[in-house]
């Protein structure tokens, strides 16, 4: 698995959920199939007039969803920036070709009204429930980073071996820690709950935040 793997899911996929957050601080969802894939980016189109598009200008950060029909999750985390107003019509005859339906939705020059961003640097998040134990990867396109999520072991440790026969996903294995397999973790946190002396740390944690 890599990342452009998982873009060519999200392409099969063909509806996504696009997350972000409105000016009231409240989360908004919307199902956006109106999507050109390329090389480690993708294109989408809005209108200028919704809500959906002034949240993206003013802030850009979306998160992307796609659910496959073998159990797999695919998550981006990214920023999502307006093409130059020179390629817009480009890339908006563009979206129209691949998806015909659109031009029902926005007949002839009504188009116009549309707007395309691209994401170009996103965090890819894979997560398979359909295989045992369950697998899970990070992924990056362009230059973003990797986020840390989950738990993981500290020196603390007592070696009682509780989080490991407390473990849903048989994913920690002995030693001076004991230590979580990051890629079959199902982030639960019953590991976290189950150890005595507190040696199970969130990933990720400064200051009281994740």
């Amino acid at each position: 698995m890599d990342a452009q793997t998982c873009l060519n899911k999200l392409e099969y996929v063909g509806v996504l959920n696009f997350a972000t957050v409105d000016k009231y601080g409240k989360p908004q969802i919307r199902n956006i199939s109106a999507i050109h894939y390329e090389q480690q980016s993708m294109y989408f189109f809005t209108a200028r007039g919704k809500a959906f598009c002034e949240e993206l200008l003013s802030d850009g950060n979306v998160q992307i969803l796609g659910y496959t029909k073998y159990k797999e999750m695919i998550r981006l985390s990214a920023k999502a920036e307006k093409v130059s107003e020179h390629e817009q019509r480009k890339w908006i005859d563009i979206i129209f070709e691949e998806q015909p339906y659109l031009s029902n939705v926005y007949p002839g020059s009504t188009r116009e009204i549309g707007i395309v961003f691209c994401i170009r640097n996103a965090e890819i998040e894979y997560f398979n429930l359909g295989v045992s134990p369950i697998f899970r990867e990070k992924y990056v396109i362009g230059n973003a980073g990797i986020t840390k999520k989950g738990y993981e072991i500290s020196k603390n440790c007592i070696g009682c071996g509780k989080c490991m026969k407390n473990c849903p996903q048989r994913c920690i294995v002995p030693g001076k820690p004991y230590e979580i397999l990051q890629e079959h973790c199902l982030h639960c946190g019953n590991c976290y709950e189950k150890c005595p002396v507190g040696a199970v740390k969130r990933r990720g944690v400064q200051n009281g935040t994740e």
